[in-house]
């Protein structure tokens, strides 16, 4: 794999764990939002990464890309809270399926990641640039 390469699939795994954590910081911050712009509680959303050949690179060589972000279609939250201006007839408030545990536990891997990526490409950075030190 050459310089360019490695660069390349390093930037794609980075791009994807970066938005992986806007999404779970979305999904916390919007944990006790009930009403979401389409109307009904907001709902968790989910990022889907695939694998993308790179350009030019020798087979097997692959990148990641984020191909949706998907809205999860599990049902709301119910609590009984009469009081709450989104109340229904029988007294529950619709509240997001976003568990706070679960989106932390995803950004701390997303930036686990990211961390890793980061140290892949300083590495390759590195190595490129010992190598162009042998020439002198």
């Amino acid at each position: 794999m050459d310089f360019f390469t490695a660069m390349e699939v390093s930037a794609s795994g980075l791009s994807v764990e970066r938005t992986r954590m806007n999404v779970a910081a979305s999904n916390l911050a919007n944990a006790s939002t009930t009403r979401a712009a389409g109307g009904g509680p907001y709902q968790r959303r989910d990022v889907v990464v695939q694998s993308q050949p790179i350009a030019g690179a020798a087979p097997g060589v692959a990148g990641v890309a984020v191909t949706a972000i998907r809205a999860d279609a599990s049902p709301p939250r119910l609590e009984h809270d009469p009081g709450h201006p989104d109340a229904d007839a029988r007294g529950y408030v619709a509240y997001p399926n976003v568990n706070p545990v679960e989106e932390m536990v995803d950004m701390i891997t997303a930036s686990r990641a990211y961390e890793a990526g980061v140290t892949a490409l300083t590495t390759s950075v590195s190595m490129a640039e010992r190598a162009l030190g042998i020439g002198r």
